[in-house]
């Protein structure tokens, strides 16, 4: 069936038809109102007044009084820095050193110095290290033949049937040899083959090297941010040798002193070291970065926080040596102290014209969204939406030509003609 050449340009017609936009002054308070204010909340969003900037040194969950700098009030458009280009990977470099003196047992015979080759491990200085505060010691333990310790449940037996030979004690200290012996007049345990005597179990009540907490930790950071070929450490650039020696971090007056003490550290985590140095346990330190190279190097400086992560930490080490008989021994410690997980993250940022033209693109879309809205408030919830609707659009006609002109005028008159004879009759 062959469609008309009229209905072919009915259905193409919308779709060739142009819209042009059409600006209609209207005296309407609560919407202009609305207008003004949406623009001053998109305003307020782009620049946006109101968030403070970390401080130098934070703490979580519970910061120690007096180690915190107060907050800052800035632009957020500032502080984002949209029209910034950003290195948000860094290289970064961490060196640590651990300085202090303890001796545990000062008041008996088995008292024993402890210094920075003794309480740090490893001892060259990583971005993990681990600081002894408690430990137990399993002295001139040789290989030999002993009963199993009784807190080892595996190793419990009444007779030698309930020891197996060749069997690992699971979660012991050897293999048992196939005899129940008596480990003291109220238990019998498992005889076994390992280093005897067996491990001592017993924990101080309190820590033995409670004099750590006076301990500093020195953390040396590098950080290298390739993109814009800028380098910036966390110490101070100075000739004088003792500074390091001498100095303590503070946020106001030494913010360039990577020198911590280690009670200062814990209380900062939330926590006090007391209970901590106990059991041991897990502190992390993250040092932040956020450098606006459109400012002085100056202006660069590291944020601190330190997180508690668990409160148990412990492990075991033996030193080893033979006596004048030839006979090989060990002493075995269980240590007990804070490990210290160092991790760096950074962000420099620098004024580029492509991150700043999408920013103020993004801006100047934004405030449109609030000419849309107070279109939609006029034209379909405003008591005189008609009204509204009919003013905004306006279909534009091409003037006719004098042919058409003329038909139209004939068919005009022809109708006011037939309206004329259906009234006299």
């Amino acid at each position: 069936m062959a469609t008309p050449a009229g209905g072919g340009a009915a259905l193409c017609g919308p779709l060739l038809d142009y819209k042009t936009e059409k600006f209609a002054l209207t005296r309407n308070r609560r919407v202009g109102l609305l207008h003004r204010l949406l623009q001053l909340a998109v305003l307020g969003y782009v620049l946006g007044y109101g968030r403070p900037a970390a401080p130098l040194y934070s703490a979580a969950p519970r910061p120690r009084a007096g180690l915190t700098a107060p907050p800052v009030r800035r632009w957020v458009f500032v502080v984002r820095r949209g029209y910034q280009d950003t290195d948000a990977a860094p290289r970064v470099s961490v060196v640590t050193k651990l300085k202090g003196v303890s001796v545990s047992r000062p008041e008996d015979a088995r008292r024993r110095l402890w210094d920075a080759a003794d309480f740090s491990r490893p001892p060259q200085g990583e971005n993990v290290l681990f600081l002894v505060t408690n430990f137990i010691v399993t002295d001139r333990q040789v290989q030999g033949t002993c009963p199993e310790s009784p807190s080892v449940l595996d190793g419990i037996c009444m007779e030698d049937v309930d020891c197996s030979v060749g069997n690992p004690v699971v979660h012991g200290n050897g293999i048992k040899t196939g005899r129940c012996v008596m480990f003291n007049s109220t238990h019998s345990t498992c005889e076994i083959f390992g280093w005897c005597p067996v491990e001592n179990d017993t924990l101080p009540r309190k820590p033995l090297l409670a004099e750590a907490e006076n301990f500093t930790l020195f953390i040396k950071n590098t950080v290298n941010f390739t993109k814009f070929n800028f380098s910036k450490g966390n110490t101070l650039q100075t000739n004088d040798p003792t500074y390091f020696k001498t100095c303590m971090y503070d946020p106001f007056f030494s913010p360039s002193c990577p020198v911590f003490r280690i009670r200062d550290m814990v209380e900062a985590a939330g926590e006090t070291f007391g209970a901590l140095a106990l059991m041991g346990g897990s502190i992390s330190v993250r040092i932040e970065w956020d450098c606006d190279l459109d400012w002085p190097a100056a202006h660069c400086q590291p944020r601190y926080s330190f997180i508690l992560l668990d409160r148990r930490y412990n492990f075991r080490t033996a030193s080893y040596y033979w006596d004048s008989k030839r006979q090989h021994y060990r002493s075995l410690l269980k240590l007990y102290g804070i490990r210290f997980d160092i991790s760096v993250h950074g962000q420099a940022g620098k004024f580029g014209i492509i991150p700043a033209a999408v920013s103020f693109g993004t801006g100047i879309a934004f405030l449109g969204t609030a000419t849309i809205i107070c279109d939609m408030v006029l034209l379909y919830l405003d008591a005189k939406a008609d009204l509204y609707w009919k003013e905004k659009f306006e279909e534009a006609k091409p003037p006719k030509g004098k042919k058409a002109a003329a038909a139209e005028a004939q068919r005009a008159g022809q109708d006011l003609g037939d309206a004329q004879q259906c009234a006299l009759e």
